[in-house]
């Protein structure tokens, strides 16, 4: 009987401690109203950046290879869903990565991602296409996705409990892709607004 209550015993202290480690994976109401307010306040400048645009405000272009404000929403409302989607379908469910600074990391991505000094490609996927057929339809879609993308933040369980690869050269958790999401419109609404600040830009 002795051993049993022992054995009884050890099982609930594992059970507790496993139950803990669980909890201390679990966003806090911190990290969360970080994440929304970020999501929120990057949303609100992509829609103050392309406010009562013409259609030669969209579509001009600096350069043959540059991209027209029209592209640039587009590809920030299609790379809503593709962030979105990489956390669901392969970041949920890599391995976990243990001992992480997780604040160092959370902080890295809001400051990284949004500079412009380091330019990067886009992936095949985000090129823009036309595919939400104008730049309204692109503005549509983007409050839309950003709306899922709060919901999630807030909703899914889970979201430090793994880390994959990020074009950052580090791991990010599902939660830090979050705050990437939201850095990345960042970072195009001020591609956007390079594109209104170039000397040819219509006045109207």
């Amino acid at each position: 009987m002795i051993k049993q209550l022992r054995a009884a015993a050890a099982i609930a202290i594992l059970a507790a401690a496993g139950a803990t480690a669980v909890r201390a994976q679990e966003l806090t109401q911190t990290e969360k109203d970080r994440a929304v307010q970020y999501l929120e306040k990057t949303k609100q400048g992509v829609l103050d950046a392309t406010k009562g645009l013409s259609d030669a405000q969209w579509n001009f272009k600096a350069g043959p290879d540059r991209w027209s404000i029209a592209q640039v929403t587009e590809h920030i409302a299609a790379a809503e869903d593709y962030i979105r989607g990489l956390v669901v379908e392969k970041v949920m469910v890599a391995p976990a990565v243990p001992d992480r600074d997780l604040k160092k990391t959370d902080d890295a991505v809001v400051a990284m991602i949004p500079d412009r000094s380091q330019k990067a490609q886009a992936p095949e996927p985000l090129v823009p296409t036309n595919r939400f057929n104008s730049p309204d339809g692109s503005v549509k879609h983007f409050l839309e996705s950003r709306a899922t993308t709060e919901n999630f933040v807030k909703t899914t369980p889970g979201l430090r409990d793994h880390a994959l690869d990020s074009p950052l050269g580090m791991k990010l958790d599902g939660y830090e892709f979050v705050l990437l999401i939201a850095a990345h419109s960042e970072r195009h609404t001020k591609q956007i607004l390079e594109v209104k600040a170039d000397p040819n830009y219509p006045k109207n």
